[in-house]
């Protein structure tokens, strides 16, 4: 029996895949270049791109877990394409941002706060979703 998948999800996770392995090499290339095996070592450089990945790590698993649960629960597609692409949008901008500076920036804030959003409109979706609303 073919079990089908939340397509949309199953798109976002593989573009968020790819930017968390982008996030990693750039943390250890880093780690390299500056022979720091733990910590960033008072490397600008290091602390930034381990801020980035761990900003990934701690926004983009659980809101993906919830829209990919939304999707499957039968939420409707335009929503769940929305949170998909807004997540996608924002853990972007929020990377970037923090791969440039640790300091505050449109783009830090536009990223960190959507990631935010995107997870409570996602688990408002899904709880919607679960109780037939659509």
């Amino acid at each position: 029996m073919m079990t089908t998948i939340p397509s949309t999800t199953a798109l976002c996770a593989a573009i968020l895949g790819l930017l968390g392995a982008v996030l990693t090499i750039n943390v250890i290339v880093s780690r390299t270049k500056t022979k720091v095996d733990t910590g960033d070592g008072g490397f600008a450089a290091l602390a930034q791109a381990i801020r980035a990945q761990g900003n990934f790590v701690e926004q983009a698993p659980l809101a993906l877990i919830v829209i990919g649960l939304a999707e499957a629960a039968g939420a409707r597609a335009a929503v769940v394409w929305a949170l998909a692409g807004l997540l996608v949008a924002s853990r972007l901008a929020s990377a970037y941002a923090l791969n440039r500076s640790l300091g505050q920036s449109g783009l830090r804030q536009f990223g960190g706060g959507s990631s935010v959003l995107v997870l409570g409109a996602a688990s408002i979706v899904l709880l919607l979703a679960l109780f037939g609303v659509r």
